[in-house]
């Protein structure tokens, strides 16, 4: 199926009206982390328009952290609640295996994690076993279907992994967890929903995690101004 028959009509034209009101209306709780973070799943919402057709949680994948941290946040906008978890980035994000994202690329072989917004689709049976399905909405990252970008969970990516090694392990630009936090991403950001990932930086008082030397990538300063609408390319 053609990226282009699949987004057709995904236009953000009028999307905060296809929004319900309680996106806006939901009171600025949590730590000023998690505020922030609420606001990057309202803007990308309405960014992604009719392209995302459940909107009540949003999962934010803050590659600006090392992979030893909880930087997967399933923000929750009908709690206005956040909880956070750990997720791997590519190998070929991170050729070094410090743990660090030195870049993003959306080439096909690059074996490297893609920024950008992500709708997810339907859960299947493959070579990881149960995976969700995710569709790339962004030029940074429209070859996620032919490049098999996917959630699954992986050994590399579990509390012991990380106890033994300090860091996770690195895939092949999938979005890897835990079995347990992976569950959770079935049951919650499957079907619809909305991905996004970026290199944030976002520590828990609001702040930004400096960039260290080891990691030589450049970090967009932190914008929630409005962006470009996605559109169907």
């Amino acid at each position: 199926m053609k990226r282009r028959d699949i987004l057709k009509g995904t236009l953000a034209a009028g999307a905060a009206l296809a929004l319900p009101a309680r996106l806006f209306a939901q009171p600025m709780a949590g730590t000023p982390r998690d505020r922030i973070l609420m606001g990057i799943a309202k803007r990308e919402l309405l960014r992604a328009g009719n392209a995302i057709w459940r909107q009540d949680i949003v999962g934010i994948a803050d590659f600006g952290l090392h992979s030893g941290r909880p930087r997967f946040h399933f923000v929750n906008l009908d709690r206005g609640e956040v909880q956070s978890y750990h997720v791997s980035h590519g190998m070929g994000s991170d050729p070094q295996h410090d743990g660090w994202l030195k870049d993003f690329s959306n080439t096909e072989g690059s074996n490297a994690t893609s920024r950008g917004a992500y709708v997810t689709w339907e859960w299947y049976k493959g070579r990881y076993g149960t995976s969700v399905r995710l569709g790339g909405l962004d030029e940074s990252n429209e070859a996620a279907l032919r490049r098999y970008i996917v959630m699954h969970h992986a050994d590399y990516a579990e509390n012991a992994h990380l106890e033994k090694w300090g860091r996770l392990g690195r895939s092949n630009g999938c979005f890897a967890m835990g079995t347990e936090q992976f569950r959770e991403a079935l049951m919650h950001l499957s079907g619809g929903r909305l991905l996004y990932a970026d290199s944030l930086g976002l520590e828990e008082d609001g702040s930004v995690q400096p960039v260290p030397e080891l990691a030589m990538y450049q970090r967009a300063p932190l914008d929630l101004a409005p962006r470009p609408s996605i559109a169907a390319y």
